[in-house]
């Protein structure tokens, strides 16, 4: 399938921008304030900038910048936690320049936490051998950045921010970008554009159970592949071992950051064994692929749907300092941290592959770039290293706009024109339902743990739902957003069963 929509849209064709980013959390932000001031860039955003995962990111940015730390050590600690199958080239980009990145969110008042004697706090995470996670607002690091770079975007003359717009396709010629489809809530737009940067985040909305807000359905990986980008590593899939366990279910599940884990937060079954010890030589914070395993055979041996995290020996005032968001939150569900157990469980949380890029960003799309979790730059091999992810953000995402500065010739546009496009035919479907029976075959067969026959199964039951969205179309974004979640279940579970090893994150029993 080449486009989403069909051919009975009317678009209207009126904008023109030297480079369109496609989202508005860290990724997408960071790449617009390093564009060239003359260079006319629009950031188009699902909703507002308070909604994505950028926005609820807890844990920090990693970057070697403590005295008795080195990049080297980073890049080291990156490897181990790919389980061999990072690219050691894009880790090296990513440890040498991304300390200059932090720097300069330093310099851009992102309001980074100190510690006594006015310097950057700098703590530790799962798979790191040295403290070297910066953090703001204690676990609020990525609203605290968003803020700061949103406004600052806000200052530029040359960006414009489009909010409330549904990303949906890539227009290209020749296999060079021309142009993207967008609807508003005006209607359909063709927007002619010879560079895209696609910085939409995950894919949490595959899943039953998500870390990620409910807009992340995968819009910008599902256009990049009907556009003739590749798709990397979209097996691997990271679960974060400490989801707050809820008894109800949840739009989008509270994340325990790994960073009460790095405090001193243990690992206790009901019966308060710490089953991590011996499990791993970093005990819980030992890197989430394997905390998240531990974590599900625990459950499985005891029959229960939730371990814990004993934060309690940690008095109240710190708690409520380091951890305001985690604390308040608990806090409201009758959960007191500095006296009682976190009740936790494995949720999904990131997507490690995702659209193939080069060091610079680039696709295999000419004038198409992605940055932030929707790449697959290499960095994170087979398992992502605890807070790499921010740091990716950055130095990828400048490294793209330094890409689209150079390239780009200012001022001189083309209109991208769609070919033409057959009608579908026009459907009511209950895309509530659907969803709800993707989420449960992904949740039931592509989680922790995998096997054969269930993603066998599952890959026959998604393939069909995503078959069956191709053939008909409707005019809504329920339609979109079912039709990108589909097709991305399909990719994730052929890839699952095509890597038959089991490696990081990608689990298989058989």
């Amino acid at each position: 399938m080449r486009y989403a929509i069909d051919g009975s849209v009317k678009l209207k064709s009126d904008r023109v921008f030297d480079v369109v980013i496609i989202g508005a959390g860290i990724a997408g932000l960071y790449t617009a304030l390093n564009t060239d001031p003359h260079c006319r860039c629009c950031i188009l955003a699902k909703e507002n900038i308070d909604i994505s995962n950028s926005w609820l990111a807890q844990g920090g940015i990693a970057a070697a910048i403590s005295a008795d730390d080195d990049p080297r050590l980073h890049f080291e600690d990156t490897i181990v936690a790919g389980a061999g199958l990072c690219d050691e080239e894009a880790v090296d980009v990513l440890v040498r320049e991304g300390p200059g990145d932090v720097k300069r969110l330093v310099e851009m008042k992102v309001p980074f936490d100190l510690n006594q004697y006015g310097d950057l706090q700098i703590t530790r995470e799962g798979g790191h051998h040295k403290n070297r996670i910066v953090h703001a607002g204690g676990d609020a690091t990525g609203r605290e950045t968003v803020k700061a770079l949103a406004y600052l975007a806000s200052q530029k003359k040359n960006i414009t921010f489009m909010p409330n717009t549904l990303f949906i396709d890539i227009v290209t010629k020749d296999n060079s970008v021309t142009g993207l489809i967008c609807k508003t809530e005006d209607g359909y737009e063709l927007i002619s554009a010879k560079n895209i940067v696609i910085a939409t985040g995950g894919i949490g909305q595959v899943y039953k159970k998500s870390t990620n807000p409910s807009i992340a359905t995968g819009d910008g990986l599902a256009a990049a592949l009907r556009s003739g980008a590749q798709i990397r590593d979209i097996e691997f899939i990271q679960f974060h071992p400490t989801g707050l366990w809820s008894p109800t279910s949840e739009d989008r599940s509270f994340l325990i950051s790994e960073a009460v884990r790095g405090e001193g937060g243990l690992l206790k079954n009901k019966d308060g064994v710490r089953f991590m010890l011996g499990t791993h030589e970093l005990n819980e914070l030992a890197p989430r692929d394997i905390v998240a395993r531990a974590i599900e055979r625990e459950l499985a041996a005891s029959g229960e749907d939730h371990v814990f995290v004993d934060i309690t020996a940690k008095d109240r005032e710190f708690l409520e300092h380091r951890f305001p968001t985690i604390f308040n939150e608990c806090l409201k569900r009758g959960i007191d941290i500095s006296k009682e157990w976190i009740p936790v469980c494995p949720v999904q949380h990131y997507l490690i592959g995702g659209i193939r890029t080069d060091l610079h960003a680039r696709t295999a799309v000419n004038g198409l770039y992605a940055c932030g979790e929707a790449a697959s730059t290499g960095v994170h091999g087979a398992n992502r290293l605890a807070s790499n992810s921010m740091l990716e953000c950055l130095v990828f995402g400048r490294r793209a706009a330094e890409q689209i500065n150079a390239s780009v010739h200012i001022g001189v546009y083309e209109e991208a024109e769609l070919p033409k496009i057959p009608e579908r035919k026009h459907v009511r479907l209950d895309y509530k339902s659907m969803r709800r029976e993707l989420q449960q075959l992904m949740n039931d067969y592509c989680r922790v743990i995998r096997n054969e026959a269930g993603l066998t199964y599952a890959l026959g039951l998604v393939t069909a739902i995503r078959d069956k969205l191709e053939n008909v179309f409707e005019d809504n974004k329920e339609y979109f957003e079912m039709l990108n979640l589909a097709a991305l279940a399909v990719e994730i579970a052929e890839a699952a069963l095509a890597r038959k090893e089991s490696v990081g994150a990608h689990y298989r029993e058989n």
